[in-house]
């Protein structure tokens, strides 16, 4: 690895890191320059497994190999774009676009929360990318406000940090027995173990448009046990500034995925609030017998493992790579928020 300059180095001959825009459980993300290409980019700097086994370390760098090399064939104007993976040492770098801007979880610490009109216009712009990337088949895992970044100057909306996403077909992080994410963003059925889809990343949205337009998770609580009987059983109360949303934040926090809204759905009902400014209509069904099964199911789950889960669940940095405390980033923000998942248990697949 070579170094040059106070403070700064080369990594895999070419990235020379810079200043460390944030750090976070999964390792550090740097401000750098690619000296070949004669451009700014942002690099995440994974740190490496301190696990004595060689194989798990081994395997661990190949899942990440594998899920970032899947990452970076995603082209979409709302996903942070993946240059490149490099290796250097010992260490792996995933070398990204850097935005010139900073997170959604920045915007609303210093500005406070924004109003229905732009939340609806963030909210369009990652449903495309989500299901960009669901129909890559990847699952993001992680979605909240510090990890999407609004670039400075144009206003786009770009998600960020699929550190911690599910690429189908290929194992992932955990399937080795770590569950990484942000509690009060994590849709129930990924709380409760069981098989997961494209429809979690769709409740994480419909969390993600309540703190926009609030400034906090509707399943904010003061403790990680508070947080889970929140999201899996506790009534849920979308805040009175979603407004005319309302309709599509409670289509999205419907506990059964299969009466959640899609992407489709979701994006045709912002589209007409932003165009006719009226609240949009969405069909609405009674809660059926079945319905009321599927939240006792996830209770008794929750309160089989509620002990120990508190126990095993200890901060894992927000399950992103990196946490800027720097306005420029192209990974999530350092958001004082929530707490995070990373322990060992039963993991969803």
């Amino acid at each position: 690895m070579g170094s040059e300059g106070a403070g700064e180095r080369v990594i895999a001959g070419r990235y020379r890191l810079q200043a460390a825009l944030g750090r976070g459980g999964m390792g550090v993300v740097w401000r750098a320059t690619d000296q070949l290409l004669g451009r700014q980019v942002a690099v995440k700097e994974l740190v490496p497994d301190d696990s004595p086994s060689a194989a798990r370390v081994r395997s661990a760098r190949d899942r990440t190999l594998r899920e970032a090399r899947a990452l970076a064939q995603l082209r979409h104007p709302h996903i942070s774009v993946v240059h490149d993976v490099a290796e250097d040492g010992d260490r792996l770098y995933i070398v990204m676009e850097l935005i010139d801007g900073g997170s959604l979880a920045d915007r609303i610490a210093a500005h406070g929360p924004v109003d229905a009109r732009e939340a609806a216009r963030i909210g369009i712009a990652l449903l495309g990318a989500l299901r960009a990337a669901h129909e890559a088949g990847v699952l993001h895992r992680d979605l909240k406000p510090a990890n999407v970044l609004i670039e400075s100057g144009t206003g786009r909306v770009v998600l960020t940090d699929f550190g911690v996403a599910q690429v189908e077909g290929a194992t992932t992080l955990t399937e080795s027995g770590t569950f990484v994410g942000s509690p009060e963003y994590t849709a129930p059925e990924r709380m409760s173990g069981s098989d997961t889809g494209p429809a979690c990343d769709l409740w994480s949205l419909g969390v993600l448009l309540c703190a926009a337009v609030s400034g906090a998770s509707p399943f904010h609580r003061d403790s990680l046990g508070g947080v889970l009987h929140a999201v899996v059983a506790a009534p849920i109360r979308p805040p009175a500034q979603a407004g005319p949303l309302l309709p599509v934040v409670r289509g999205l926090l419907e506990r059964d995925p299969e009466r959640r809204l899609d992407a489709a759905q979701a994006e045709r009902m912002l589209r007409d609030f932003l165009e006719t400014g009226r609240t949009p209509q969405t069909s609405r069904r009674q809660r059926s017998p079945r319905d009321r099964l599927v939240i006792a199911v996830l209770v008794a789950a929750m309160v089989a493992a509620g002990v120990s889960a508190a126990a095993l669940f200890v901060n894992g940095g927000g399950g992103g790579g990196g946490t800027p405390g720097s306005p420029t980033s192209s990974t999530s923000s350092s958001a004082p928020a929530t707490p995070s998942i990373s322990g060992s248990g039963r993991p969803p697949k």
